[in-house]
């Protein structure tokens, strides 16, 4: 379970993104593609053409946390 805090803001990109970005890659996305903050501690939610994958980019204090989840398809 991933938990935030209750100021913490969350961003959802309405377009795809090509899922082979890396942190940097996707901080300079936030950064100059969405006009957002990437080390301001919100939270900044990437989906895959197949929109199967997603991509979570945090900055907790320390560093950057790229998170991915995989939705798996039940047997």
């Amino acid at each position: 379970m991933i938990s935030f805090g209750p100021m913490v803001r969350v961003f959802v990109a309405t377009q795809p993104i090509d899922f082979r970005k890396g942190v940097h890659g996707l901080v300079a996305l936030v950064a100059e593609g969405l006009g957002g903050k990437p080390y301001s501690g919100d939270v900044y939610v990437f989906r895959s053409k197949r929109s199967d994958r997603l991509k979570l980019l945090v900055f907790d204090g320390s560093g950057m946390v790229l998170a991915r989840l995989i939705r798996e398809r039940a047997p």
